[in-house]
């Protein structure tokens, strides 16, 4: 078993009906989202101990699809944070398909932009320093 970095997290989903689209692949729109959810869990492992109620996203930077996606089959997702500043931080995720059949893929890559937050004395939600290095 391979060691993964300290602020990483893997993520799968398997691809269903009503996660196609029209021309029969995964549609590109369940994926953003899929890699926003892997993005997500490497934000939750980098802000663990930080004094923060969490994170939003500010930006996906980059999204590239590779190769298509087809029902049936398994998106395996890593996800890794690159990058940190004062409050936001930079994780790159990577989403292979697995099928019964073929060889493991990198179907999408992307960079997504998190922002670290917190609630104020109005129950609004501020972003704030994570205090984290990288």
């Amino acid at each position: 078993m391979t060691e993964m970095p300290a602020y990483s997290a893997k993520y799968s989903q398997l691809v269903m009906p009503d996660h196609i689209n029209v021309v029969g692949t995964l549609f590109g729109g369940q994926m953003i989202a899929w890699v926003d959810l892997a993005a997500g869990k490497a934000a939750f492992r980098f802000l663990r101990g930080a004094d923060v109620d969490g994170s939003v996203t500010r930006a996906i930077e980059k999204v590239e699809f590779k190769e298509p996606v087809y029902l049936g089959e398994w998106v395996n997702f890593t996800s890794t944070v690159i990058s940190a500043g004062k409050t936001s931080f930079t994780i790159e995720v990577q989403a292979h398909a697995e099928g019964r059949k073929t060889e493991l893929r990198l179907a999408c890559f992307a960079t997504v932009v998190m922002v670290s937050v917190k609630k104020d004395t109005e129950g609004n939600y501020q972003k704030v320093p994570h205090g984290k290095s990288f």
